[in-house]
């Protein structure tokens, strides 16, 4: 059964970090395209990073560019969203995604097949 399970979410003071993590169970995810979500309260779910197959091709967010990274550990069929400088306006439920069909990544959900449950991240002071 393919399953996807993100984890490192919490609270934190604005200007701080978290490290974001997607496990896969029932397949690897290596090979697979990776996309990070969030929903904020009374928002649509938005992309927020995804990484193709090969690794060659990501995606950021403009919100996000320059504070959030996504990183592909294929040791550890996980999938990490490094996020750095958090603001207020990050606040959201994470999602993480794949999409067992494509090559290359973008911020559309509709292709996504597999996803999370969520993890809940706050910001605030």
């Amino acid at each position: 059964q393919v399953r996807l399970v993100e984890s490192g979410g919490g609270l934190v003071q604005p200007g701080g970090s978290l490290r974001l993590s997607c496990a896969a169970s029932g397949f690897t995810l290596n090979y697979y395209v990776i996309g990070w979500f969030r929903q904020a309260p009374g928002k649509e779910r938005e992309g927020v990073s995804c990484i193709s197959t090969s690794d060659s091709n990501t995606f950021y967010a403009d919100s996000v560019k320059g504070r959030f990274t996504i990183i592909r550990d294929k040791t550890r069929n996980t999938v990490y969203l490094q996020m750095n400088n958090l603001k207020p306006e990050d606040t959201a439920v994470y999602y993480c995604a794949a999409d067992l069909k494509s090559l290359l990544c973008g911020p559309d959900p509709d292709p996504y097949n597999y996803w999370g449950p969520g993890t809940q991240v706050a910001v605030s002071s």
